[in-house]
């Protein structure tokens, strides 16, 4: 999530000027899929007609992870049916809701589910471009260019507010000392009004706050966005394009086993969750990207990245869809668009402190350090505290997803064991989690295991097979303490050796008669 904001400034400026141009033909579209011989992507377009938030009372299917079975039950018509491999066939499922208003509202749901020939999917997939279009009947001008302006306003804010602050402080300096007197009295005369206008801007500024709250259906959390949900999506489809060309020639094929084991445990992850608010109204598409990078990340328009490093450090598919469920659990949640509205919200308030920072500074280097400390402060006591936090609902809600996706979620809390373990013994310096967008490793694990005997109950609601085997958490730890007795066993042997080669060595010193030493230094 933190890698899509970071990276959404450069990609837009990249891309602004195309985009102004082509906007006059832009039309509001569900998904516009783009698709290459090099990358195959994954779509599944649901719309569900009733979402019960997380509330697993709505699991009325047995599904067991890929690779150990592959069949699912519907206690509804009590049959069973094989779940198909991706290999064999690919199913698309599409959803229509008709909604007819009478003296009350009915709804109904057709889903329809075609099979597609892997010859036909294949030629589709090498197409250039395919675009799967859902027009709707509001008027054009709502898609104008919000985001464009304030991308390109943002950089200059700043300098905005430093030319007004710096001119205030110039003026003021050159004023002479009675006309200050005659502006210091009138300010007190007028205090009540200034009171009064300061009052009334601040009531309009928490007016706007409180009108743009909106309470999550899966958390209950209040949230804040400024971005509309089509404006985010045209900023989404420009940070795709960024990381796309920036991954054009890594990306794994669909016949790599590392896709399709990706490709599974989403899919699985899909299907197990359907009744999560808003997660099948996104077409996910998944990307592997072959780099030894340890990240995952998860664009708001379902695009899914995950790299090889990070495929590489997870020890069974429990752990993977663990992971793929937190980054799932940060589009669900819409994480990314509640972080940039921070940021828009921070940036307008950072405006007017930066403005009376100028001004009041007497000179420009005071007024330099002020607006680095300034900028740390909101840096340290806002941006990343709330990074973190998003992160720790991403773990719980991702956890939750896994459990009902019937992964073993014992397994979650041992993967950042893992990582923090890796970094200790690889040296790697030890920062304090303040100073950091994420939780430390460790404070991680932790919360994962209050978590879990919450996350084994919902296994047991949505009817999952029980766990079988020792607790993964207890093999690690005796793995661990196997692994530092054989460090000890073999620092002490290394210790040992060294020792009697050094006393071999000052023996055979000791051997050599002093008149040959005196005899080769004469001689040389």
């Amino acid at each position: 999530m933190m890698t899509f904001i970071c990276g959404l400034q450069s990609a837009a400026r990249n891309c602004v000027f195309f985009r102004f141009n082509s906007l006059a033909n832009w039309r509001k579209c569900n998904t516009l899929v783009v698709t290459s011989p090099d990358c195959h992507q994954v779509q599944i377009n649901c719309m569900v007609n009733k979402c019960q938030g997380l509330g697993v009372s709505q699991c009325n299917r047995l599904t067991f992870l890929p690779g150990n079975f592959s069949f699912c039950r519907t206690f509804k018509n009590k049959r069973t049916a094989y779940l198909p491999s991706s290999k064999s066939k690919e199913i698309w499922m599409t959803a229509s809701k008709y909604t007819a208003w009478n003296d009350s509202c009915s709804r109904q749901l057709v889903i329809k589910e075609v099979t597609v020939i892997p010859a036909l999917l294949h030629r589709l997939s090498c197409s250039p471009i395919r675009a799967i279009r859902c027009f709707h009947t509001s008027p054009r001008f709502q898609a104008a260019p919000v985001p464009f302006l304030l991308i390109i306003l943002k950089p200059v804010q700043k300098l905005l507010a430093i030319i007004v602050g710096r001119g205030i402080r110039k003026w003021w300096q050159a004023l002479p000392p009675n006309k200050k007197e005659l502006f210091k009295e009138s300010i007190r005369k007028n205090k009540w009004k200034l009171f009064l206008g300061l009052s009334s801007f601040g009531l309009v500024f928490m007016v706007f706050y409180f009108t743009h709250l909106e309470v999550s259906p899966i958390t209950g959390r209040s949230k804040l966005l400024l971005l509309g949900k089509e404006h985010f999506r045209l900023l989404s489809e420009l940070e795709y394009e960024a990381w796309m060309e920036e991954f054009k020639n890594d990306m794994l094929t669909e016949k790599d086993a590392r896709y399709l084991t990706v490709k599974e445990v989403v899919y699985h992850l899909i299907e197990c969750n359907k009744d999560i608010p808003g997660i099948s109204e996104i077409n996910w598409i998944i990307h592997v990207v072959d780099s030894p990078d340890i990240n995952a990340f998860v664009l708001p328009n379902g695009q899914v990245f995950i790299f090889t490093g990070l495929l590489n450090s997870v020890n069974d598919i429990h752990q993977l869809s663990f992971l793929l469920g937190h980054e799932i659990a940060h589009a669900v949640l819409g994480h990314a668009a509640e972080k940039a509205s921070l940021v828009h919200l921070l940036d307008f308030l950072g405006v007017i402190f930066l403005t009376m920072i100028w001004a009041i500074c007497p000179r420009d280097s005071l007024a330099l350090l002020g607006q680095w400390i300034q900028s740390k402060l909101q840096e340290y006591m806002f941006d990343r505290p709330y990074s973190r936090t998003l992160e720790a609902e991403a773990d719980k809600i991702g956890l939750q997803l896994a459990a009902k996706a019937c992964a073993d979620v014992r397994a979650s809390s041992v993967f950042w064991q893992q990582m923090e373990f890796a970094d200790s013994l690889h040296g790697h310096p030890k920062l304090p989690e303040w100073l950091s967008t994420h939780p430390s490793h460790g404070n991680r694990a932790e919360q994962l295991d209050r978590l879990i005997p919450q996350a084994l109950k919902i296994r047991e609601i949505c009817n999952c097979p029980p766990l079988s085997g020792p607790d993964p958490r207890l093999l690690f730890k005796l793995s661990m303490k196997h692994f530092l007795e054989e460090s000890e066993k073999e620092d002490l042997d290394t210790t040992v050796k060294k020792q009697k080669t050094d006393t071999l060595s000052i023996q055979k010193q000791e051997q050599i008669p002093l008149t040959y030493i005196v005899e080769k230094r004469t001689g040389s």
